[in-house]
C-alpha cells in the first residue's frame, strides 16, 4: 500500500488511522455503501449501525439526490425511496450524529453532489458534518477546479476531501485531482454510472499501476463491485473495495409492495457485506 499523504500523515484522522490499521494487517478495506433514509431513516440506520460487525471497514453513506448522475438504476431507486421517506441533508447529517452515539471508531464518507451542499452553505455544511462525525466528503460532480469552494472550509473542520479517478484519467489530470485531496483517492473502475459493468482483473492492475506511480494516497476502487471474488481482487490490487449497488438490490428484494421494510431488510444487505468481508480478510498479507 502507498504511504499517507502529507496532510494526513500530519492529522491523525479516523481514515488515516484505520488505513494505517489495515495496513498493519496487510489487506485492503472494505467499504460498503448505505443510501441514508432507504427505504426509511430507522433502517437505513439499523443498517449503517450493523455493517462494522459484518466486516466494513469504513462505510460510505449516499445523500438522496434527485438527479444522481452518477449513479446507475439501482442506486437512483434508492435515492426515489429514501427523498419520499423524507430524506434531507440536515436529516442525514443527524443520521450520522445517531450512529456515531453507537460507533466512535468506524470511519464515515459522506458521498453526494454539490448542489445540496451549496443551496445548504457550503461553510455550514462543512461544519455540521464535521460535529456530526463525518470524515470525509466525497462530492463526485465538483470538478478539481472547483475545489476551492469546498476545500478551505473542509480543511477548517477536520473533513478530507476525497477526489475521484477514472480509466480515462491523464497522469497530467491526475496531479490536478491530488490537488488538495485526503484521506483516499477513489478509483472509478468502469466507464459508466454505478452497477452496470465491471473492471476485468487485468485491467484493475494496469490501472494500479499506473496511478499509484503519481498518487501519494491510499487508492480504494469502486463501481462494479458486486461479488466476494470482486471485492477481494479490488482490495488485494488496490486499498480497498467500495460496494454499493449489489447490498441495494439485496435489500430492495425484502421490500413489500408498498416499498416499506420488512424483517428480512436489514439482514438482506448485511449477507453480501459479511461475504465480501470474509473474502478481503482471506488475502491478508497474500498481496
Amino acid at each position: 500500500m502507498n504511504a499517507h499523504s502529507p496532510s494526513t500523515a500530519h492529522r491523525p484522522t479516523r481514515l488515516a488511522k484505520r488505513f494505517a490499521q489495515l495496513r498493519a494487517e496487510g489487506r485492503g478495506a472494505l467499504i460498503p455503501y448505505v443510501e441514508a433514509f432507504d427505504p426509511d431513516r430507522a433502517t437505513s440506520l439499523a443498517l449503517m449501525k450493523a455493517m462494522p460487525e459484518a466486516g466494513a471497514d469504513i462505510i460510505e453513506v449516499g445523500v438522496p439526490f434527485s438527479d444522481p448522475a452518477a449513479d446507475g438504476p439501482t442506486i437512483q431507486a434508492a435515492a426515489k425511496r429514501a427523498l419520499k421517506a423524507g430524506a434531507t441533508l440536515a436529516g442525514v447529517l443527524a443520521m450520522v450524529r445517531d450512529f456515531r452515539q453507537h460507533d466512535q471508531e468506524t470511519p464515515v464518507v459522506m458521498m453526494g453532489y454539490l448542489n445540496p451542499v451549496d443551496r445548504y452553505g457550503v461553510e455550514r455544511f462543512c461544519q455540521e458534518a464535521a460535529q456530526a462525525g463525518v470524515d470525509g466528503l466525497l462530492l463526485v460532480d465538483l470538478p478539481p477546479e472547483e475545489a476551492p469552494f469546498v476545500l478551505p472550509h473542509a480543511r477548517a473542520h477536520g473533513l478530507d476531501l476525497i477526489r475521484l479517478a477514472t480509466p480515462t484519467t491523464t497522469p497530467e489530470r491526475l496531479e490536478t485531482i491530488l490537488q488538495g485531496a485526503s484521506g483516499f483517492l477513489y478509483y472509478v473502475s468502469i466507464k459508466g454510472v454505478t452497477g452496470t459493468t465491471a473492471a476485468s482483473a487485468d485491467d484493475l492492475a494496469q490501472a494500479m499501476r499506473r496511478i499509484r506511480q503519481n498518487a501519494p494516497l491510499p487508492v480504494v476502487t469502486g463501481f462494479g463491485i458486486a461479488t466476494p471474488e470482486q471485492a477481494a481482487t479490488a482490495a488485494t490490487l488496490s486499498d480497498g473495495a467500495v460496494t454499493a449497488s449489489a447490498l441495494i438490490k439485496a435489500m430492495a428484494a425484502t421490500l413489500d409492495e408498498r416499498g416499506n421494510a420488512t424483517a428480512a431488510t436489514v439482514e438482506a444487505a448485511l449477507a453480501p457485506v459479511r461475504a465480501m468481508a470474509q473474502a478481503v480478510r482471506a488475502t491478508t498479507n497474500k498481496a
